[in-house]
């Protein structure tokens, strides 16, 4: 096999490969960073939920005595606008963003249908809105109730032979979506498509600019979820052209679990989409308190109510971080650690009946690789249970591994494949019964 990123670095199925990738690693002090109460755990699920900043402990707790316990309700003087510089942080972190862009405010499914509604209104006499069946599920189905509430055409691509309302077979790899592959399904009656930027499963990478430009040549729109990108891939919003996109920064933003998302309205679009919820906190004077809805013009116009200024703390404390790192280095590092991982498949994994269902080129893929097992559920509890390593897994046969660039290391990725493979040998998956616990 043909490992580009790795080319040159020695035996990859040698521990002391995995020592020296890490002592080359402009980012290795970052781990220093993090609360790790466990160096023996491999975590390997930062795609889901990032471990914890030691800068947040210490900027929440300051922000509980000193502003909170101290200035009460003073402190809405300086709280009431956070969730815009927040969001320039966070677009000049992990986006690539202009100011003004984005907000970190609600959580991802109220955005998400926010700007699915608002562009949908913004293109009347259309009828057709496209999603993919390997989509999230909370996309998917939000966008199911707007496609009934408007009465909508909804088209769902099947990738992964799920279907869904609408489905359409398509021929995709990974349950990537190319423009190639969506472009038989554009006409003028297209208003809206929304697809992620890294699949939330395959971890495949979709093309921002390419699907972006196809689907404005047909007057459409596009609403990216960039959930499972933000943080470990270069997005390069105002590049690309992006129009609109949401995102959550629990995961590789390392903001904690239930932190707020983020939205992202390139500038131009933001003075003639309306939302439907039309909150206080997105009108022009909002403290006149007056009788009729007039709405900012700017990114505030997005914004539905008072944001969480606890959560907004813990998002400046690891996006502070990631702005320092860089999202260059972050995203090299996430496609080396990703290569590693496919490599110590190839050598482990693929003996023992796995397969891979990530794509190879890094250019195609995030930062966590996805393999397949028929016991993939029974093999990802036991990897917790008696191999100290957190994976997580996904119907029905898919179990995820991720390399968080900040705080995992390359020597955690190689023990934790290690392990994989030791656990596997010995079935250790066959001692594992249901456990009743719904959280994978």
């Amino acid at each position: 096999m043909n490992y580009p990123l790795l080319a040159g670095i020695g035996d990859l199925l040698s521990r002391k490969t995995a020592e020296l990738l890490d002592q080359a690693d402009e980012l290795k002090e970052f781990r220093k960073e993090f609360f790790i109460k466990d160096e023996s755990l491999c975590y390997l699920d930062g795609n889901s939920l990032g471990r914890l900043p030691l800068a947040t402990i210490e900027k929440v707790s300051d922000f509980l005595e000193n502003e909170w316990g101290t200035e009460l309700v003073d402190g809405w003087s300086h709280w009431i606008d956070e969730a815009q510089p927040a969001g320039d942080l966070l677009g000049r972190a992990t986006l690539g963003a202009a100011s003004g862009q984005v907000l970190v405010c609600d959580t991802t499914s109220v955005n998400f249908y926010q700007l699915c509604v608002a562009a949908i209104n913004s293109r009347p006499g259309r009828k057709t809105v496209i999603i993919d069946s390997a989509n999230f599920p909370t996309d998917r189905f939000v966008l199911q109730g707007i496609a009934e509430q408007l009465n909508l055409k909804l088209i769902t691509l099947d990738t992964d032979g799920t279907g869904g309302p609408g489905s359409v077979p398509i021929a995709s790899e990974n349950e990537l979506v190319t423009a190639e592959l969506l472009a038989p399904y554009l006409s003028t009656d297209v208003a809206l498509v929304t697809l992620q930027a890294v699949n939330y499963r395959s971890g495949a990478r979709a093309n921002l600019k390419a699907i972006t430009d196809l689907v404005r040549s047909f007057g459409g729109l596009v609403v990216w979820d960039a959930s499972h990108a933000g943080g470990s891939v270069e997005l390069n919003f105002d590049a690309n052209g992006v129009d609109l996109a949401v995102g959550c920064t629990y995961k590789y933003g390392n903001s904690g679990p239930g932190s707020p998302a983020w939205l992202y309205v390139r500038k131009e679009l933001q003075s003639s989409l309306k939302v439907p919820i039309q909150g206080w906190f997105a009108q022009e004077d909002q403290f006149a308190m007056g009788p009729v809805f007039d709405k900012n013009l700017g990114i505030r116009g997005f914004q539905i109510a008072s944001p969480s200024i606890v959560g907004i703390r813990a998002v400046q404390a690891s996006y502070e971080m990631i702005e320092r790192a860089g999202i260059s280095r972050i995203a090299k590092k996430a496609a080396i650690g990703t290569e590693l991982m496919i490599a110590l498949f190839d050598a482990w994994l693929v003996p023992l009946g796995f397969t891979l269902l990530t794509p190879r080129d890094h250019r195609l893929r995030g930062g966590h690789i996805t393999i397949g097992h028929p016991e993939a559920k029974r093999i990802a509890a036991a990897l917790r249970q008696f191999a100290q390593v957190v994976p997580d897994y996904r119907m029905p046969n898919s179990i995820r591994l991720a390399i968080s660039p900040l705080p995992t290391s390359f020597v955690e990725v190689f023990e934790g494949f290690e392990r994989i493979r030791d656990s596997v040998a010995r079935k250790d998956y066959e001692k594992i019964q249901d456990s009743g616990n719904r959280v994978t």
